[in-house]
């Protein structure tokens, strides 16, 4: 198989949700979380194999609630499946299928979760333990680890979120950096903690090619680039969930059933599943020509990085599980070889070479978490971690401590910048960050406040050990 393929595919999908467990409904609250395991994890991890997947710790803080899995089955029964039911015999006759189709699409979301006895984290870890996919976390919250205001800061993070993953699933020392954030130093910081490799996104300072070769880092840790051609097939506004046959995310009947296509009418599943097909071929096409082009300018074969959030694979664009399913079982065929990161790793000497500051986001800087729209969000962040270490050194300990570390964390997840500067969230996610700052001043200053039941599930294994160094 190595010598007749054209190169390497290491396909990573990053899977994230802040903290909405306990917080708010549709569709900004939990219900958000539900649709994610629903629509996308459950049926993605169905078909993946030879990938790596990022689980960030709270993502699965939720998950593992007791609680949050009661809910999320209930959520499931009543008001997908029930509501698809109640469609099929009221909508339009041309939508028939498609409601249909949604229908037989969350009748085998809730065989999925029954058979992981009503876990959602269960197939994460039964494909991990089989060798279909490999594992990484993330830090504790998705804080954007540039901008956080401390040493100790950034330590809390990482060991919160790698101490929660290791008992979970267990460590091999893959990391995913919050929004591909990278400043410069920060290597050393996650080789501290035992990070060995981790994904950056070079795209707006290095020629394209570059990205299909690992970087290795003074520290250890080496950064693997991801190829940002590739993910824009997808991550645009005329990528392939953009195809005219693939369903509306938006257009749903009055009970929340995606039956319209983006090319306007009713969706027709087998032509939407058809397109898939054909993306999935011409994506598998694509990489060979990349990989080619790679291989015959450097003399050597090529490792693609393609990272994109697991979200986008069902949830957001409804037939993404269909075509991830096509890329897999096709890339051999296209002459493509899959390999998770540690396998690349073991393949593929990482060059030498600096690495400048970026993220993934707007501009390929920090402007998403760090600009005049969101001012208040960093800059309030920033003096909530600065005010809890000088309380801690004033002696602040206990549970109030805990409850303060615990609400920085929540405060410090990039989401909520990355909401309210979007407009995407109306002042959910501007709520949520202050309401947390507000909650941790309070365990500050009266230590006898008690705590919030909602919080409940947070960074569960939190040691306060990493404030205090």
């Amino acid at each position: 198989m190595h010598e007749e393929s054209v190169g390497d595919l290491a396909i990573v999908l990053h899977s994230h949700m802040p903290y909405v467990e306990g917080f708010g409904t549709y569709p900004f609250g939990e219900e958000w979380l539900f649709d994610a395991v629903i629509r996308s994890y459950l049926p993605v991890l169905e078909v993946a194999r030879d990938l790596t997947m990022t689980i960030t710790p709270v993502l699965a803080d939720q998950l593992e609630d007791e609680g949050a899995r009661q809910r999320l089955r209930e959520f499931l029964v009543r008001w997908r499946i029930g509501a698809a039911e109640a469609d099929v015999a009221e909508v339009p006759a041309e939508c028939r299928a498609a409601c249909e189709a949604e229908l037989a699409r969350y009748r085998r979301a809730l065989e999925l979760l029954d058979a992981a006895g009503g876990d959602p984290l269960r197939p994460w870890q039964e494909a991990a333990r089989e060798g279909r996919v490999a594992l990484a976390t993330s830090a504790a919250t998705h804080a954007v680890l540039p901008l956080l205001a401390t040493r100790e800061g950034l330590r809390l993070q990482l060991d919160a979120g790698i101490r929660s993953h290791r008992r979970r699933f267990g460590w091999d020392g893959g990391f995913w950096l919050p929004e591909c954030a990278y400043a410069p130093g920060l290597e050393w910081r996650l080789a501290e903690h035992g990070v060995r490799w981790t994904c950056v996104d070079q795209s707006a300072h290095a020629e394209p090619l570059e990205a299909l070769t690992p970087v290795a880092t003074g520290a250890g840790p080496v950064a693997l680039p991801i190829d940002w051609e590739a993910v824009s097939w997808l991550w645009s506004l005329d990528g392939y969930p953009s195809d005219p046959a693939h369903v509306q995310f938006a257009g749903k009947s009055l009970r929340g059933v995606r039956i319209w296509r983006v090319g306007g009418g009713a969706y027709d599943p087998a032509a939407a599943e058809e397109a898939a097909r054909r993306q999935a071929a011409e994506f598998l096409a694509a990489l060979a020509g990349r990989l080619r082009e790679f291989s015959a300018s450097r003399g050597r074969r090529g490792l693609l990085v393609f990272a994109i959030d697991t979200e986008l694979l069902g949830h957001w664009w409804s037939e993404g599980a269909i075509w991830l399913g096509e890329v897999l079982a096709g890339a051999a065929g296209a002459g493509v070889r899959l390999l998770t990161v540690p396998q690349a790793l073991a393949e593929h000497e990482p060059a030498a070479r600096p690495l400048a500051a970026s993220t993934w986001g707007e501009g390929k800087d920090l402007r998403t978490w760090d600009s005049p729209p969101v001012a208040d969000l960093a800059w309030g962040a920033r003096r909530l971690e600065l005010r809890l270490l000088r309380a801690l050194s004033a002696g602040l300990g206990g549970a109030a401590a805990m409850r303060a570390a615990r609400e920085l964390l929540a405060v410090q997840a990039s989401d909520w910048a990355f909401l309210d500067k979007r407009g995407q969230a109306g002042d959910y996610a501007f709520q949520r960050a202050t309401s947390h700052a507000e909650a941790a001043l309070r365990a500050i200053d009266c230590p006898a406040g008690g705590t919030d039941p909602r919080m409940r599930s947070l960074a569960p294994d939190l040691s306060l050990a990493p404030l205090n160094a």
